[in-house]
């Protein structure tokens, strides 16, 4: 916990022991009762559908994230942790224990991957020894090119994220990461529950998916980083269909 954090829960609960002890004929003295949402960005305040969008429209306009967790997709679960801008991303996945990398530069993907991906996916030994640690290119005609560049698509990946289903509803405030949060479900989080930052941009920062799809936490919203091109000893043709899984 960081000295903020640490500072505010000491703040919050000697606020309240005093509350606790002294009282008026009338109740608590006044000042007692803190607002939850004194020196925040306001949100907190607003309807869930709201929030919603506000989260939303800052998670568009934000020029890079950084996302980590798990994804369920189609009964697989990938454990991401990605950095995607809108000119790509960079970052690994791990699926059945076996995790490889991406960075997509503009409409240019490569998958990077150890012998154990190559051989697991083919079971061809001597391709996995030839691709070891290389940056392999990924053809947009090959159909593995759309589900792993799904991956590297900042658009993409969040407008399929941060969509919660059914009736949307509060669920209080909370922290992440030392940050403070209003917590939105929904179907009262069989929907899925988000928690969004009440501090600054209203950017979503934790992620539930409705199901047990995943969970997901965002950080570094709005930090750029760089996407440098492989070099050319680096980089091969996979010269045949790759794998998917």
């Amino acid at each position: 916990m960081t000295a903020i954090a640490l500072g505010r829960t000491r703040r919050t609960s000697l606020v309240s022991a005093v509350c606790a002890l002294v009282v008026t004929g009338t109740g608590l003295l006044a000042g007692c009762s803190e607002d939850p949402d004194a020196g925040t960005n306001g949100v907190g305040k607003l309807p869930a559908d709201k929030i919603q969008s506000k989260t939303r429209a800052a998670a568009e306009s934000a020029e890079a994230v950084r996302l980590a967790g798990t994804v369920v997709t189609n009964g697989r679960t990938y454990t991401l942790d990605m950095r995607l801008k809108s000119g790509g991303g960079s970052g690994s996945v791990t699926s059945k224990g076996v995790a490889f990398g991406l960075l997509r530069i503009g409409e240019q993907l490569y998958l990077k991957a150890g012998a154990e991906f190559w051989n697991h996916a083919d079971g061809n030994t001597s391709a996995g020894g030839a691709l070891d640690g290389k940056y392999v290119k990924v053809p947009q005609g090959d159909p593995s090119y759309k589900k792993f560049s799904g991956f590297t698509d900042k658009d993409v990946l969040l407008d399929g994220l941060l969509t919660l289903h059914g009736a949307l509803a509060t669920d209080g405030h909370h922290e992440q990461a030392g940050t403070r949060t209003i917590r939105i479900t929904g179907d009262k989080g069989s929907g899925g529950t988000l928690d969004v930052s009440l501090e600054g941009t209203p950017y979503p920062l934790r992620l539930e998916r409705a199901g047990g799809a995943g969970t997901l936490t965002f950080s570094s919203w709005g930090k750029d980083f760089p996407l440098t091109e492989p070099k050319k000893n680096e980089t091969v043709d996979y010269g045949r269909k790759l794998p998917t899984s």
